[in-house]
């Protein structure tokens, strides 16, 4: 089944031609309950993220339907005024909502305390709704730092220099959403803070699934939401603008580990787990969980 888009969004053009993709207009014709995922979308470049983010939902046998959310507080400059106007919504247009499922993108604030975030009040305020009017949501990166110290006070531990490469990452809990991946998988990271996996343990309400020996908690779960750290929806050349990006702004960091072979071709080495990952989501998370009609009182 398609992820269901807007024909004229920038990510149409270029799904289309490697996964399935319906545009509203048809969808709307075909009597089936679509499952109805809203997407903060936290990051500068958006566009990029929403390709990144579609073309793993896209790969699912379940017909989703896209809500792209933005804070209202602070407009980042990186992305046209028009695009954020034509697709997407603030947290009160929908504030009266439910949704099947929701995502939390990361954010380039990791470094700030998060009371210092400009628009961390409103995620907040977003995250409360998410809490009470979503049946599941996966929260990503720095989406999930931020989610991980508003509801249970676990609060980031920052790193002098940053973790970024693919990195291997045992399964220690077994958990429907890792059906069917090896015991070791391989998922990128690209961040300068962790969480303490001890103070993870100490709260009864989550549970430890994923953790590296080099990067540390990789990912955790309560009732109704998984904490990724990791980044499993980057593609195959997020790594390198990253680095390439972070070495024009002066910055001293290392190459990505575990991503160039030794003639420093990129290998594209997580894309299978990534697909799993994300459609274990829509299907037991999700779909196995959400009421038929949206309007019942998430529980």
């Amino acid at each position: 089944m398609p992820v269901i888009i807007p024909k004229d969004i920038p990510a149409f053009k270029k799904l289309e031609k490697s996964v399935f993709v319906m545009d509203t207009k048809r969808a709307n014709t075909q009597d089936i309950r679509a499952l109805e995922i809203l997407i903060l979308n936290l990051m500068p470049i958006k566009i990029q993220t929403e390709n990144q983010l579609l073309s793993l939902l896209a790969n699912s046998p379940l017909q989703v339907n896209i809500t792209f959310l933005s804070t209202q507080s602070y407009i980042g400059k990186n992305t046209s005024a028009m695009h954020l106007d034509k697709f997407y919504k603030g947290i009160e247009d929908i504030r009266q909502k439910h949704f099947d499922g929701a995502i939390v993108t990361g954010a380039p604030v990791e470094l700030l305390k998060y009371e210092e975030v400009k628009y961390w009040n409103e995620f907040k305020d977003i995250l409360n709704f998410l809490k009470n009017n979503v049946t599941s949501t996966m929260y990503i990166c720095w989406g999930a730092m931020a989610a991980l110290y508003h509801f249970y006070g676990i609060d980031k531990t920052l790193h002098k220099k940053k973790i970024s490469g693919v990195y291997k990452c045992k399964i220690v809990k077994n958990d429907l959403v890792l059906t069917n991946l090896d015991d070791e998988i391989l998922i990128p990271n690209s961040r300068y803070a962790s969480i303490d996996e001890n103070k993870v343990k100490k709260c009864k309400e989550l549970r430890i699934l994923l953790k590296s020996k080099k990067a540390g908690l990789v990912l955790a779960r309560d009732r109704n939401s998984l904490f990724m750290l990791g980044h499993p929806e980057y593609t195959k050349n997020t790594l390198d603008l990253e680095y390439k990006r972070d070495i024009k702004a002066g910055l001293r960091i290392k190459k990505p580990v575990n991503y160039y072979d030794k003639k420093g071709n990129i290998m594209y080495s997580w894309r299978c787990e990534a697909n799993t990952i994300f459609g274990n989501w829509l299907n037991y998370d999700v779909y196995q969980a959400t009421p038929f009609k949206l309007d019942i009182e998430q529980k």
